[in-house]
């Protein structure tokens, strides 16, 4: 949504912000906004925190609307003489894109199902057909059609009955997460009547052909709460709720085992989980506790043939896996399969009739492994031969296959799609995904180094350019870091990143302290009372980039989103002449008020990330890193902030008040923006190729600065 200049400024000048109208006509060096000051003031262990733009948290107030309407006409006005540049980089990314393609086809219970995107087209087409010889294909959801007229639209979750007869998805117009679920006659191409609204979109059908489970989440804080029981053709409004967790730290799913037996409930938190399950063929059946919960247990399950396996870091910090009876649920019952290791983090595992594949992490990278099952057998691993990669499972529904389906790609390599053969050991390509516009892997090259932080730790650091790249310190780099919740930065494929590459940029990923790239005590290390570590070593790997010849110390960026943005504001107020420029994706970046307000979603399940501000410790360990808090009047690197209006996961007053605060007390004359996406959430512009909107926009902004203006 985009407002005229003069008429956005003149609405802020009346709403309080001073001495815009005069900017109107100076297109080349707008005024930029001034939110109006409104004292509030946040009381808390006998101190006092004055919040001057807690008033932006007010969605619906006219005034913030202007005011955010304010800012990004201001940041259109800024970006002008770049609008020639972010046109060709929107062409270019999407030029890359193949317009029309399928995915690889996977089978399940007798039907190839893929998916389809086709020239023209914003939206996927979710297909199948069965598996017979002269089928014909099978358009189950065609998600354009029902997008026509949104702003912003997803699907997700497609999910046929036990029968193959009927569809459920679910769909969002706003952004907000909060999903209705739908149901189609796939036979008869009608849309069901039975349309729940207010859902998570976690679903999963009973084995009865007409029983669905499925997730709802607290209409305030928007934690997934409740698992509700749907029969198929009654009225949603009947529905059955059959299980409420009432821990506000705790949030729920449902899935199924792999031998399609169990139907699981799943209530998880930062330290602890606890599974229930009840047979799919009986869902009225109780749910029973496979294992109770306990403080710093975790763990996650499966089943085949007459086997649960347990994957548990009980008296295993990196995880092992464990196998139970169904008679025997206790722990101390369970039995070790593959032990602990110090070295390694066992991240979850694919159970077939004749096998077992583990998939691990081993000095930053992902590792798959095979064996037999069941008895004794050896554990293989599949080699993929470059420095920095990512290899996962795929989608691999037949239990009774020797096939393993998984993906790789690596920062030169896209996303490829193989089978491999685990009798024979043998790994079928089955796609690559095809980059148009000349792409050649053989053009670029990556690596992975280990930089010293502060402490004498050493951090992975993966990093790709264009090869003929002179590491003497003349061209600009790109430093991306997340490091929170156990979540690894995978050094993965992005054919848009190519426009930065083929401009003379390198791209680096720090895998700093908070991630799981090196196992549990990786992300033990940039959490809770050790969270300044995460900031420490993305500072020191920017640092230690510079003194190695891979970056201009004058074009030197950073770049992180969400809890990636409170990496980079943080570092902006520790370092902030470290970089020349900063782009902060819908950061998080007002860490105590949030963690404070138990109405915000993700408060109360992230107490064992953050800390839980009520403890004195907690509240003055997270005061003294939190962005918002610790702006000061010194000069700072050129930011461009962005956020959602509808964001679930990041409230958009975040990212708002903070650029609020530190335009008041700039000390420089470098760029300050704030992008709202006025009709999108956490994730941006929905669509295949609207998003790179968003992306040409932030590459023209780090290219403008670098010098670099086509």
């Amino acid at each position: 949504m985009r407002t005229p200049l003069l008429r956005t400024l003149f609405i802020v000048a009346c709403c309080g912000a001073a001495g815009l109208a005069a900017a109107a006509d100076r297109v080349t060096a707008p005024a930029p906004p001034v939110a109006r000051v409104e004292p509030h003031v946040l009381r808390e262990f006998g101190g006092e925190r004055v919040d001057d733009y807690y008033w932006l948290n007010r969605r619906e107030d006219p005034a913030v609307i202007a005011y955010l309407e304010a800012e990004n006409a201001y940041a259109e006005a800024v970006m002008a003489p770049t609008a020639a540049l972010q046109e060709s980089l929107f062409a270019e990314i999407t030029g890359r894109i193949k317009k029309d393609d399928d995915t690889v086809p996977f089978l399940d219970r007798g039907h190839w199902y893929h998916t389809r995107y086709a020239e023209g087209q914003e939206y996927p087409v979710f297909c199948r057909r069965a598996d017979a010889p002269g089928a014909v294909e099978q358009v189950m959801l065609d998600v354009n059609v029902l997008a026509a007229g949104h702003a912003f639209f997803q699907a997700r979750n497609t999910a046929v009955s036990s029968g193959n007869g009927i569809l459920a998805w679910a769909d969002d117009a706003v952004g907000r997460r909060l999903y209705t679920i739908r149901f189609k006659d796939l036979a008869t191409g009608t849309v069901l009547p039975d349309a729940i609204p207010n859902a998570s979109g976690n679903h999963v059908w009973a084995e009865d052909d007409r029983t669905l489970f499925y997730t709802k989440k607290d209409p305030v804080t928007l934690r997934s709460y409740q698992v509700w029981r749907h029969t198929l053709g009654e009225d949603p409004a009947g529905d059955v709720l059959v299980y409420q967790e009432d821990d506000e730290t705790f949030a729920v799913g449902v899935g199924k085992t792999k031998s399609r037996r169990y139907v699981l409930i799943g209530c998880y938190q930062s330290v602890s989980t606890e599974y229930r399950y009840v047979a799919a063929d009986r869902p009225r059946d109780d749910f029973r506790v496979f294992q109770p919960r306990e403080r710093d247990h975790e763990y996650s399950l499966d089943h085949l043939g007459d086997t649960f396996f347990v994957t548990t870091n009980w008296r295993a910090r990196n995880f092992r896996l464990m196998t139970a009876a169904a008679a025997a649920t206790d722990k101390e019952r369970w039995v070790e399969l593959l032990p602990h290791r110090e070295d390694t983090l066992l991240q979850g595992i694919e159970v077939f009739r004749d096998w077992l594949v583990a998939s691990e992490r081993r000095d930053g990278l992902t590792r798959l492994r095979v064996r037999p099952w069941p008895g004794d057998g050896v554990w293989e691993d599949l080699d993929f031969g470059e420095p920095a990669y990512v290899a996962y499972v795929g989608v691999n529904r037949e239990a009774g296959t020797d096939v393993l389906r998984f993906g790789y790609e690596s920062p030169t390599t896209p996303f490829s799609t193989y089978d491999y053969d685990m009798r024979t050991r043998r790994k079928t390509l089955l796609k690559r995904d095809e980059v148009l516009g000349g792409f050649d892997p053989a053009d670029y090259a990556c690596e992975r180094l280990a930089i010293g932080a502060r402490d004498g730790t050493q951090v992975p650091v993966s990093l790709v350019y264009r090869r003929g790249f002179p590491k003497d310190g003349t061209r600009p780099l790109l430093l991306y870091g997340y490091g929170s919740y156990g979540s690894s930065t995978e050094p993965d494929f992005d054919s848009a990143r190519l426009s930065l590459l083929d401009r003379g940029f390198c791209f680096a990923i720090a895998h700093v302290r908070g991630g799981d790239e090196l196992g549990r005590r990786w992300y033990e290390d940039g959490k809770l009372l050790n969270k300044m570590h995460t900031f420490e070593d993305f500072i020191d790997c920017g640092r230690g980039l510079v003194a190695a010849g891979y970056a201009d110390p004058r074009r030197l960026y950073a770049m992180g989103g969400s809890a990636g943005g409170l990496l980079v504001g943080a570092v902006v107020n520790l370092e902030p002449e470290l970089f020349a420029g900063v782009v902060a994706q819908v950061p998080f970046v007002d860490v105590v008020t949030t963690m404070l307000d138990e109405s915000i979603p993700l408060t109360t399940a992230e107490y064992d990330e953050w800390g839980d501000p009520h403890d004195e410790t907690a509240y003055r360990c997270m005061l003294a890193y939190s962005p918002y808090d610790n702006v000061a009047a010194v000069p700072r690197p050129h930011l461009l902030v962005t956020a959602g209006l509808h964001d679930s996961q990041v409230q958009y007053w975040e990212p708002a008040k903070w650029v609020a605060k530190l335009r008041r007390l700039k000390a420089d004359d470098r760029r300050l923006l704030l992008v709202t996406n006025m009709e999108a959430g956490h994730g941006g512009a929905s669509g295949r190729f609207q998003r790179h909107r968003e992306t040409a926009r932030e590459y023209a902004f780090l290219l403008d600065l670098a010098g670099i203006g086509k």
